[in-house]
C-alpha cells in the first residue's frame, strides 16, 4: 500500500483505468478520441501515462463531453421512439384539420 494518496507519476493502462473507474478497453477509446493523451513508451515493453497530462486532459474537457461509445442497439431503439413521437405528432395534426 502506498503512503502517497495519489497516483505515481507514470502510471500503467490499468492503473489509469482504475483510476479513472473505466474499463481498460476504454482507455483506448478515450485516447483514440482525444479525450485522454497518448501514453509515453519509457522502454519496450513498458508504457505509461503521466499522471499530470491525464489530469489537465480531464479538466480540460467537460465530463458531459466524455461519454462511452454508443450501444448500437440502444441507439437504433432510440431512433425508433424518436420516429415513433414523431408520426404520432404529425397524424395528430391531420386529423386536427
Amino acid at each position: 500500500m502506498s503512503i502517497l494518496n495519489h497516483p505515481p507519476a507514470f502510471i500503467s493502462r490499468k492503473t489509469l483505468a482504475a483510476e479513472l473507474d473505466i474499463a481498460e478497453s476504454t482507455v483506448d477509446d478515450f485516447v483514440d478520441r482525444g479525450i485522454l493523451p497518448p501514453p509515453i513508451k519509457l522502454s519496450s515493453g513498458c508504457v505509461r501515462w503521466k499522471w499530470c497530462d491525464v489530469e489537465a486532459a480531464i479538466d480540460a474537457k467537460h465530463v458531459d463531453q466524455i461519454q462511452a461509445p454508443v450501444d448500437p442497439y440502444l441507439a437504433g431503439a432510440a431512433n425508433v421512439t424518436a420516429a415513433s413521437s414523431i408520426t404520432n405528432i404529425t397524424e395528430g395534426r391531420r386529423r386536427a384539420s
